[in-house]
């Protein structure tokens, strides 16, 4: 008798743990690609399953970045100084934080980065839930010419789908005109308009306050639209 009651306390023990444990919402996300110059957004999604309020910390244990990266965490648009690897939040019960981010400046440095966190109650470290993270940096790969004329040559947008920035590469032939992209919703209302300067040759799209979903680019040469193409944001 006395040995079935102690595997039940244990039994009981464990759960109890288990319960104490937060739960990270997206743990399935670990693997992520991108390429140089870009900020990528790593949600942490925290979730407190107990019914008290509990406050967690999460703090990054491994990820050596380059020289020209940066890496710090944010909560909605407040972030840390980088370099700052601990994070603290006092989490209601039954709530998620969906806010939280451990942002990534890939800097120039490609190749494969590896990113390790822990998320612990407070004074509970040995109980720490592990989430490992990789992410992959690759060369920006221009994309194939979509419009030429003999004012302008212009390739498609790329990444496509892009997350927070996004690049469209051209040349301008004739110096005396205007050109210009213009990315609106699929109602047709503006969110961003970029000019195409001669003594440029690439321009950079800020898509970071774009909702997910799909936007349309549109090239504008001396305010007549010549060319249309789709551009999906995901975060």
């Amino acid at each position: 008798m006395s040995l079935r009651l102690t595997i039940a306390f244990l039994i009981l023990c464990s759960v109890h743990v288990l319960a104490q444990r937060p739960e990270l919402v997206n743990k399935a996300e670990t693997s992520y690609q991108t390429q140089f110059s870009q900020v990528l957004k790593i949600p942490l999604q925290i979730k407190n399953t107990t019914d008290k309020p509990q406050f967690y910390i999460i703090r990054k244990v491994q990820g050596d970045l380059g020289g020209t990266q940066k890496g710090y965490f944010c909560l909605d648009d407040n972030c840390l100084e980088p370099g700052m690897d601990e994070f603290s939040k006092r989490i209601e019960p039954g709530q998620t934080i969906s806010g939280l981010y451990y942002t990534l400046e890939t800097g120039l440095v490609t190749g494969q980065t590896h990113l390790k966190f822990e998320i612990f109650e407070r004074g509970r470290l040995a109980e720490a839930l592990e989430h490992n993270v990789s992410v992959a940096v690759e060369e920006r790969r221009e994309k194939s010419m979509v419009f030429q004329s003999k004012d302008i040559i212009i390739n498609d947008v790329y990444p496509n789908p892009v997350a927070d920035h996004a690049f469209i590469d051209y040349r301008l032939i004739n110096d005396n005109i205007k050109a210009n992209v213009v990315i609106h919703n699929i109602l047709g209302m503006p969110m961003g308009d970029y000019e195409l300067p001669a003594y440029e040759t690439t321009v950079k799209l800020f898509t970071e306050d774009l909702a997910p979903g799909v936007y349309f680019y549109t090239l504008y040469l001396d305010n007549d639209g010549v060319l249309t193409r789709k551009l999906i944001v995901r975060k």
